[in-house]
């Protein structure tokens, strides 16, 4: 029944990005096409599994053959329609900014003291590039507004004045001014894509002056874009010496915790028997190079688009080893798709590195192998589950299975991937849903994970420890880009799909009655 609901659940989003696609024409279709293309060996693989069907892994390795080859192409369809479509748009907007243009004017009207207040409350506060908590409704932000106003000091007349000559016809037609917090607000119609606009009026700025300011394009609750300018003295800082110290102090807890894991899995205390360190480093490694490549997927992905990250904060377990590591961007990010790479390439690389050493522990074991583990335990995963009955076979009709130690190391991992891939606030997970939804999605989403670790943790106090700390650390919000309105291409939104359907199945367990249907357990 689960399986069933992960599999009507995965169909419905996709049923429900071609209703998105269908009025993008050829283009959103190709789009949505590339999605079924990526989801496809899993829905296939997962859909005969509920049926009782089991097929071989060399089927499913051709599968996702198939499907690589399979979205590459429509990728590269996808991308010379893209390129008609693009200078049509181009064309289009060229042409409508050139009637506008003869009809516009500008205002520099400044608005009363009243309507700054609702302006500034009502429309704008949600796209704060300054706020990371998520918080956007009406009536708390008017008052705060005005509690607030005394705590900043306005923008210089002469800056606001510089500030304002950077807009123009061809990118962002100003036609009214918003004092806000230290910096302003600028309201009027964009000319050209949100690519260009920004990059042109970021360019202009630094030009006008320097350094000193920051230019973000984002959008109003009314879904009009407004351009907001903010000092960068609210950019993103450095740790401090004592926040290394504590990032420093948590790596060397993680790897004693995942010592401690290793002897739990060995059936020993180890801090009891730290002589017997040599059984248990093999797995403690395990998971450490685990939760080394998923940090270096995030380093790689933001050295290359030139945004940097803080120290990672590991979060060490006893039962896992570690939760993953909170690591913060320690600069602003351009766009959404920059959000978007930087958070998947984490899960990504630890993701794949955990399923192959799952692979090659499933692969290499055999009686005798140095683990004896409960088939109980393919109960706790659907797809470890899935993914051992299709190589052990009638093998998970014991009451202990022999696994090789790679086995338990790549499910370790992949637990600690997919939890870190939840859809709530900054963990990687909430960034990616963010980064690919907008910020309104990913706040509920938030919401429904912690409500949905809260009942799990009825039965599992695990869930309940992760829920505690998503809702102290990490419960608000990336802060916006540079540009938000870009959205990611759908490449990026199969990508996250796939991820998410992943986590899902990584995480929730088969019922007793379907494991022995699917011959999982004595």
């Amino acid at each position: 029944m689960v399986t069933l609901l992960i599999l009507l659940v995965a169909i419905a989003v996709l049923g429900w990005g071609f209703i998105r696609a269908r009025p993008y024409g050829n283009l959103g279709i190709l789009a949505w096409l590339q999605s079924v293309a990526l989801m496809a060996p899993w829905l296939i693989f997962f859909g005969l599994f509920a049926a009782g069907i089991y097929i071989n892994v060399v089927v499913v390795l051709l599968l996702l053959l198939v499907s690589t080859g399979a979205y590459v192409y429509i990728g590269r369809q996808l991308r010379r329609l893209g390129k008609d479509e693009l200078m049509a748009q181009r064309a289009s907007a060229f042409a409508s900014s050139a009637e506008e243009s003869a009809t516009d004017q500008p205002t520099t009207d400044q608005p009363t003291a009243e309507q700054k207040t609702t302006e500034t409350g009502s429309e704008t506060t949600a796209a704060d590039p300054t706020k990371t908590d998520g918080t956007t409704d009406d009536a708390d932000q008017k008052p705060a507004v005005e509690s607030l106003e005394p705590l900043f000091t306005p923008m210089p007349a002469e800056d606001l004045q510089a500030v304002e000559g950077v807009f123009g016809v061809d990118t962002f037609f100003r036609v009214e001014t918003i004092p806000y917090q230290d910096g302003a607000i600028f309201k009027g119609n964009l000319r050209s894509t949100p690519d260009e606009a920004q990059a042109k009026l970021t360019e202009a700025l630094e030009a006008r002056l320097g350094d000193r300011y920051r230019l973000f394009l984002v959008e109003n609750p009314d879904g009009k874009p407004v351009a907001i300018v903010l000092p960068s003295a609210s950019d993103p800082q450095p740790l401090t010496p004592v926040q290394k110290g504590i990032a420093g102090v948590l790596a060397l807890a993680t790897l004693a915790t995942s010592l401690e894991t290793g002897g739990i899995l060995l059936g020993f205390d180890f801090f009891e028997s730290p002589e017997r360190w040599p059984e248990v480093l093999p797995i403690a490694l395990g998971v450490v190079a685990t939760l080394a490549a998923h940090e270096i997927g995030h380093w790689v992905l933001a050295r290359r688009h030139q945004v940097k990250l803080s120290l990672p904060f590991f979060i060490p377990a006893w039962q896992i080893g570690s939760f993953g590591a909170l690591t913060r961007f320690a600069s602003l990010v351009p766009n959404r798709s920059v959000l978007f790479d930087v958070a998947y390439a984490g899960p990504a690389a630890g993701g794949l590195l955990s399923l192959g050493l799952l692979l090659v522990g499933l692969v290499l074991s055999h009686p005798g192998s140095a683990f004896q583990v409960p088939t109980e335990f393919f109960q706790g995963s659907l797809l470890v589950g899935a993914l051992a009955r299709v190589v052990l076979g009638d093998g998970l009709q014991q009451a202990l299975v022999d696994v090789h130690p790679l086995t338990l190391i790549g499910w370790l991992g992949l637990v600690i991937t997919a939890l870190n891939l939840m859809p709530a606030g900054q963990l990687d997970g909430g960034r990616v849903v963010q980064a690919i939804y907008g910020r309104k999605v990913a706040r509920r989403a938030t919401v429904i994970t912690l409500i949905v670790l809260a009942v799990v943790s009825l039965a599992n106090p695990l869930a309940l420890y992760w829920a505690v700390l998503i809702l102290v650390l990490q419960r608000g919000q990336e802060r916006p880009s540079l540009n938000e309105l870009t959205e990611p291409d759908d490449a990026r939104a199969a990508l996250g799909l796939l991820a998410l359907f992943l986590m899902l199945a990584t995480l929730v367990p088969l019922t007793p009655s379907l494991a022995g249907k699917l011959g999982i357990g004595a």
